[in-house]
């Protein structure tokens, strides 16, 4: 794995002369965020070697280098999720790619379930912490060399970003909440039994990604910041039938929002 990860590394260093160092992982109905970078480059996934290919509606599958907030940025255009069949080795690929590629700060965001009742269709959630609740572990098997075989998790989601997007997002008078996100493998909507359980639990929202993502970027040291889009609500009383469609919907709605705070965070992160 280790030498298709280098192998792809090198592959994208010979086609682009850009080595930013920040990377944003845009997900489910969030890929108009690229609409904000000055592209230079654009790969599909189908032409980078050794990469898995996006199946899922709402996520391009392209690989974008350019300029966002006047800093040189990656974004991947759509994710890998486990539920497509793909095991945690394949799902966290790119960010093993994007520790070679010299990435030290990652984005990541999400179209998630809220489970707080004081949450809104529509709210932005910036992640404080999750819970990992997908039945294979991204670091199971053996230890990468680019961290401890038992890595500590007290800060995965690095302070200062969260600091930097409480005074941006308070300037901008934009609302947002904070919370825990459980990781599940989906591909199924939560029951409402199960809604309540990851809320006694200790968790505001859940979703079927970022976590094994975030899990790995930690273990290659690289600094992680991470916003939920809440599109759909698992609270009691108010959970109704929710389509693929309508997350979609419901992400496009926010996304400026979304965009504004990510762009100004790259702005003004060293």
């Amino acid at each position: 794995m280790l030498a298709k990860i280098q192998e792809t590394a090198e592959w994208i260093k010979k086609h682009t002369e850009l080595r930013p160092a920040t990377a944003i992982i845009l997900g489910t109905g969030l890929g108009r965020l690229a609409e904000e970078i000055e592209v230079v480059k654009k790969f599909s996934y189908t032409d980078i070697p050794n990469f898995p290919v996006s199946t899922v509606e709402g996520h391009s599958g392209c690989l974008l280098f350019g300029k966002l907030g006047g800093k040189d940025v990656l974004a991947m255009q759509g994710r890998f999720h486990y539920y497509e069949g793909y095991d945690m080795k394949e799902v966290t690929f790119p960010i093993r790619v994007m520790y070679e590629l010299g990435i030290k700060t990652l984005f990541v965001s999400n179209a998630a379930g809220g489970m707080d009742p004081t949450f809104k269709i529509g709210d932005l959630m910036f992640i404080t912490d999750h819970i990992n609740f997908f039945p294979e572990h991204p670091l199971r098997g053996k230890n990468f060399p680019t961290g401890d075989r038992f890595p500590d998790m007290s800060e995965t989601y690095d302070h200062q970003l969260l600091d930097l997007a409480r005074e941006i997002a308070k300037e901008k008078n934009i609302r947002h909440v904070e919370g825990v996100y459980v990781g599940t493998s989906g591909p199924t909507f939560e029951t409402p039994a199960e809604y309540k359980m990851f809320h006694i639990l200790g968790g505001h929202a859940v979703g079927m990604s970022t976590v094994p993502e975030v899990i790995v970027a930690h273990h290659c040291g690289i600094k992680t910041f991470g916003i939920s889009i809440i599109t759909d609500l698992g609270v009691e009383g108010k959970i109704v039938e929710v389509s693929h469609e309508e997350v979609q919907e419901a992400a496009n709605a926010v996304q400026p929002l979304m965009a504004e705070i990510m762009r100004e965070m790259i702005r003004r992160s060293e």
